[in-house]
């Protein structure tokens, strides 16, 4: 298990380096200049050349690169171009965001899907499967944004029951709360959890008719087990490893891709974040985004594969 750890460990940090490069590169040979766009397209060329001086853009790139990195490994991101605070604040007053909607959206998508999942595995080809599949084929047939303006038009235009967008906060000091701030995210959360919810409601289901198939599960139902309870006594463990690893990865995606939901319910999130970094050329704010969320993506990844290997020790001694 250790040398399982540590190669693991080893892969996440050759991971965020590469991905770091990537970043910078591909960020850095984008057309536009920051400067430019901060001094509006009528400035003198010795007024931009100056605030590029400034900014740090006439260095060369491995220089930059440099400079960017000792900063993030001493905790500074740096300073926003746009909004002239520390890109570090930006980003943890989104996160504040964020995070909770992708957690909340989780919950709800994982509480669907093994609900779902177990209840057409334990009635596999009868009609309580077939229902449940066809909802499931529906609700991945649905994009997120869309449905996220149905709900918007029946929960808060027609029923009233929530807000139809913005965020109030999460301290009454700030005119929100706890509860004001969990009813703003709710709606924009069950949009991203329909659609995750399904997806993983056919892996779950798929996962455990293959586990039901395995000879000890025969064993316990020739023991005297019904279907339901060797369902949750034996297959349901041993079905969980494909089912936590598009978990991990559902869970990354939903940090990396609320853009779309955040900007249809007006949430000042980190994916709004970009979106408005990127149409005011705020390079700096965007490179630091977008190495975290991709951060976010290999930690997630390295935690589900530790947390597989302790539900099942063997992929441990494989892997060594």
């Amino acid at each position: 298990m250790r040398l399982f750890l540590l190669r693991r460990f080893v892969t996440l940090l050759l991971t965020l380096a590469a991905a770091s490069a990537v970043v910078f590169v591909v960020l850095d040979v984008l057309p536009g200049n920051a400067a430019q766009t901060m001094m509006g397209p009528d400035a003198a060329p010795e007024a931009v050349a100056e605030l590029a001086r400034q900014l740090g853009l006439d260095q060369p790139t491995w220089q930059r690169y440099r400079t960017w990195v000792q900063g993030l490994l001493h905790g500074d991101m740096g300073e926003s171009y746009a909004y002239g605070s520390p890109v570090g604040e930006l980003v943890a007053e989104r996160l504040a965001v964020t995070v909770p909607l992708a957690l909340i959206a989780m919950a709800l998508a994982v509480a669907m899907a093994l609900a779902a999942g177990m209840f057409a595995a334990a009635h596999h080809n009868r009609a309580g499967d077939t229902g449940v599949m066809a909802l499931v084929q529906l609700g991945i047939a649905v994009p997120n944004f869309w449905l996220a303006i149905l709900l918007i038009l029946l929960f808060a235009v027609r029923l009233q029951w929530v807000p139809a967008g913005g965020f109030p906060g999460w301290q009454a000091q700030e005119g929100g709360g706890f509860w004001p701030a969990l009813r703003a995210l709710l709606l924009p959360a069950v949009a991203l959890a329909v659609v995750q919810g399904a997806i993983l409601a056919r892996i779950t289901r798929s996962a455990l008719l293959e586990v039901l198939r395995e000879d000890f599960v025969r064993t316990a139902r020739a023991k005297g087990l019904t279907r339901r309870a060797a369902l949750w006594r034996h297959v349901l463990r041993n079905a969980l490893v494909p089912v936590l690893t598009v978990m991990g990865l559902q869970f990354a995606g939903l940090l990396a891709g609320t853009i779309v939901v955040e900007n249809v319910f007006a949430l000042p999130g980190l994916g709004r974040l970009v979106f408005q970094s990127i149409a005011n050329r705020d390079l700096i704010v965007v490179r630091n985004c977008v190495l975290l969320l991709a951060t976010m993506v290999v930690v997630v990844n390295f935690a589900v594969d530790v947390l597989a290997a302790f539900i099942d020790p063997r992929l441990a001694r494989r892997a060594a």
